[in-house]
């Protein structure tokens, strides 16, 4: 009876280290939202076994440069361009060239805290995220080519109209508060006929509602500026990091206000993919990395890394490979000086080659008259 009980209690030991080990591996999930006009995924089911292979953060950087219409970064691993392979399509001339990729830091995995159904998120590519991952590196080449929009930028002047537009936009109201500005309440009805109330006089709660409502406002700006170009650039990126759930886990702990709060926004992104699906004419694909993992507050996982180099002549004029500017001002200057006299100097000779062949007489040329006999 002793063994068996001795047996039973080493097993859950063992079953609550293994738990305990599956949580710490766990740094994210990523969910990558394809297009319902264009497929830029490939299909999978819910039982598909890829989905059940992880991710470095690099090879989400790279699967982002791809869809951008850019090639991956040199030091991808032949693991890594195999991954790649199972989540893209397979045609380099079938790309977006348009991303939208955000980082929600202090969620690991949202469908193990909500239900993603009648979510954008419920069929989408999701894949777990390794853990020792560096930075999501999305290498871009000369940013000429390229147009990137930071979508967590804060606003300055925010208003009781801009959040009472955003909850009339995602189906709730809000309360002004006559006596302060930005103090009132939100409500939004969430599953299940549960209310969720954001009263903006709290901390927490203050901070998660402006930060959705500033993502809110540059993806509709970001939205915009697209319909208004007229001449587009050859690719768009629109990125950022979404830190409003943190606040509310530091308030209120994981479960309650923040487990709401996290339904909240996967509603809230939902319906920003399909604002951009429209606007973009179904040519973008959203990229959702939901990170698990502290970090410090100032620091993403997101990494801009841009190719473009000086051209190979201005380097070898530089100092020990830097660039001096007085000295390349004045070669610039010296180059344009002798191009301008020595084309103004081909001008005048042209013209006086002109004037001396129109004025000369028949006999004396040559070419012409070979043959007539000279006086």
């Amino acid at each position: 009876m002793d063994s068996r009980v001795r047996g039973i209690f080493h097993l859950l030991i063992v079953s609550s280290l293994l738990c305990i080990q599956s949580r710490a591996d766990s740094t994210g999930t990523v969910f990558f939202i394809d297009s319902p006009k264009h497929q830029y995924l490939r299909s999978t089911s819910p039982n598909d076994a890829v989905q059940s292979h992880s991710m470095l953060l690099s090879e989400v950087g790279a699967a982002a440069s791809v869809l951008l219409g850019f090639a991956p970064t040199a030091t991808l691993s032949e693991s890594g361009s195999s991954k790649l392979n199972d989540v893209l399509m397979p045609n380099p001339f079938n790309r977006p060239h348009a991303v939208f990729m955000l980082e929600v830091r202090g969620v690991d995995d949202p469908k193990f805290m909500v239900k993603l159904d009648n979510t954008r998120f419920s069929d989408a590519y999701s894949s777990k995220i390794s853990p020792n991952s560096n930075k999501v590196d999305i290498q871009l080449p000369d940013e000429d080519e390229v147009s990137v929009i930071f979508v967590d930028e804060q606003l300055e002047d925010r208003t009781d109209k801009e959040i009472h537009d955003f909850a009339t936009w995602l189906g709730g109201s809000y309360v002004a508060d006559a006596s302060e500005p930005l103090n009132g309440e939100l409500t939004f009805l969430l599953s299940n006929d549960i209310n969720l109330n954001l009263q903006l006089s709290k901390k927490a709660e203050r901070e998660f509602t402006l930060s959705l409502l500033a993502l809110f406002h540059n993806m509709k700006r970001a939205m915009e500026m697209h319909e208004a170009q007229s001449m587009l650039r050859s690719a768009e990126l629109m990125m950022g990091c979404f830190d409003g759930i943190e606040a509310l886990q530091d308030q209120y702990g994981p479960e309650g206000v923040a487990q709401q709060g996290i339904e909240l926004l996967l509603t809230t992104l939902s319906k920003l993919v399909d604002s951009l699906q429209t606007a973009y004419k179904g040519q973008i694909v959203g990229v959702i990395l939901f990170n698990g993992s502290p970090l410090p507050e100032s620091e993403t996982v997101l990494n801009l890394m841009s190719t473009s180099s000086p051209s190979s002549r201005w380097l070898a004029e530089g100092v020990e490979g830097s660039i001096n500017v007085p000295a390349i001002a004045k070669i610039v200057l010296v180059r344009l000086t002798l191009a301008w006299v020595t084309g103004i100097i081909l001008i005048i000779a042209t013209l006086f080659g002109i004037y001396f062949l129109v004025n000369m007489p028949l006999t004396r040329d040559t070419l012409l008259y070979s043959n007539v006999k000279l006086d």
